[in-house]
């Protein structure tokens, strides 16, 4: 049994921690802020499993490690529904479709009648759609939460300092590594949760559109998440009128019911990326003078890539392997 020290208790750090508690070895999760909440961007994400779609503008390997997402997350947090995706543009806008079918793969085009049988709300609203009926979604906060109460089960809980013996550290502190990554960027997503009792989503359907596409996510109970826009931005926690107004008219042609939603909750955060958009896992040193073993930029893939990440980290950590997402700094190499 080996110790570690994780920094961060976003779905990055909380991922890696439960694997390596899982393979046996002595955690401690350290977090200033005593674990999730609104000031991670973790909070904020759809928690969307969708391979396939997102490989419509994303490498390989989020395609090939996302759809092992799916089975990990069931496994360690369970609350995984598999009811696949539904992606629809409006008339206008059916180029959109016919570019995101050449982008993709494993999906079913449907005709209004199949729409009509899967989600009756959307009856009679759309000509054509892909369906994906390999993905699924999860609620993101209660994920995190089970997480935490995993760990807790094994007497790991998040403490607001370090120990004096850390063992290895792994930096998982997002943004807040930008102290020793100084490549680490900030892409901001901005969200809103809706109550709309009307209607009746069973899955995450994204409405593609050239400027401004969309995904709802059911909550349950007529609640949606609505987002995601992505702007290259660092600032955090802020909302932009433009935003609101792009995810409320959009939801709204999706179905007119939403232009009655009650608004509950409205949210923003930069998601930490490096330049090619993929996660790292490496070695960098920290201005303190000590040097650590990190991961992060996972970019909009938060929940998607997480597990991949920590499983790839977790066997550097016991034998190490080269993680396939092992990046070495030019002083490095």
């Amino acid at each position: 049994m080996s110790r570690a020290t994780i920094l961060g208790a976003g779905v990055m750090g909380l991922c890696v921690a439960t694997e390596l508690a899982r393979r046996g070895h002595a955690v401690t999760l350290v977090d200033p802020a005593s674990g999730p909440g609104g000031h991670g961007c973790s909070w904020w994400a759809g928690g969307m499993l969708a391979p396939f779609c997102e490989f419509e503008n994303a490498e390989e390997p989020v395609l090939r490690h996302g759809q092992a997402a799916l089975d990990w997350w069931e496994a360690n947090a369970g609350g995984v529904t598999r009811a696949g995706t539904l992606v629809v543009a409006l008339g206008r806008d059916r180029r959109e479709l016919d570019r995101f079918a050449r982008r993709t793969q494993a999906f079913d085009l449907l005709d209004p009648g199949a729409i009509g049988a899967l989600e009756p709300d959307l009856a009679g609203r759309f000509e054509r759609a892909l369906f994906f009926s390999g993905e699924a979604h999860l609620d993101p906060r209660a994920a995190l939460a089970a997480l935490v109460a995993g760990l807790a089960a094994q007497g790991i809980t998040v403490q607001p300092t370090r120990p004096a013996d850390p063992g290895q550290i792994i930096d998982c502190r997002g943004l807040a590594a930008r102290d020793m990554l100084p490549d680490l960027r900030g892409v901001r997503g901005e969200m809103l949760v809706l109550r709309c009792p009307e209607i009746s989503l069973a899955r995450p359907v994204r409405l593609l559109h050239p400027r401004v596409p969309i995904y709802l996510v059911p909550r349950g109970d007529g609640v949606f998440m609505i987002g995601a826009t992505m702007i290259e931005s660092d600032r955090r926690g802020v909302v932009t009128a433009r935003s609101v107004l792009e995810l409320v008219s959009a939801a709204f042609a999706l179905h007119p019911a939403f232009g009655e939603a009650e608004i509950l909750e409205l949210g923003a955060d930069a998601r930490p990326a490096f330049p090619d958009n993929l996660p790292r896992i490496g070695r960098a040193t920290h201005p303190d003078g000590g040097e650590r073993l990190y991961a992060n930029g996972l970019y909009r893939h938060g929940y998607l890539l997480a597990p991949a990440v920590a499983v790839q980290l977790a066997d550097h950590f016991e034998t190490g392997a080269q993680p396939e997402f092992w990046h070495e700094t030019d002083d490095q190499r």
